[in-house]
């Protein structure tokens, strides 16, 4: 029998966030788990920004007929969604300015 997943597990799969060290590979294990936390919880906070927009746009778009309320709203979606896409780079643009560095 032949499984295609063979070799990977969950932190695969869920260590998305966890930037590649590259080099800071130095930092010591616990300086990387607060470097991860702190991603995670820019990125929560940028989707929460992002679903806030939404919000703001939805309400602000049909039930109070406000435009300028629903063109926040736009604008807090596309800087929440910025922002998780930034924050998820970080460690493959640190990796490239170092590399282009050396």
């Amino acid at each position: 029998m032949f499984l295609a997943a063979e070799k990977g597990d969950i932190t695969t799969i869920i260590g998305g966030i966890a930037p590649d060290w590259g080099p800071f590979g130095s930092l010591g294990n616990e300086a990387r788990i607060m470097i991860e936390v702190v991603m995670a919880i820019a990125i929560l906070l940028c989707l929460g920004i992002a679903i806030w927009g939404a919000a703001k746009q939805r309400i602000g778009a049909t039930a109070l007929r406000d435009t300028f309320s629903a063109e926040q709203g736009k604008g807090l979606i596309v800087a929440g969604l910025t922002g998780v896409f930034i924050i998820g780079s970080l460690g493959t643009l640190f990796t490239i300015v170092y590399g282009m560095a050396v």
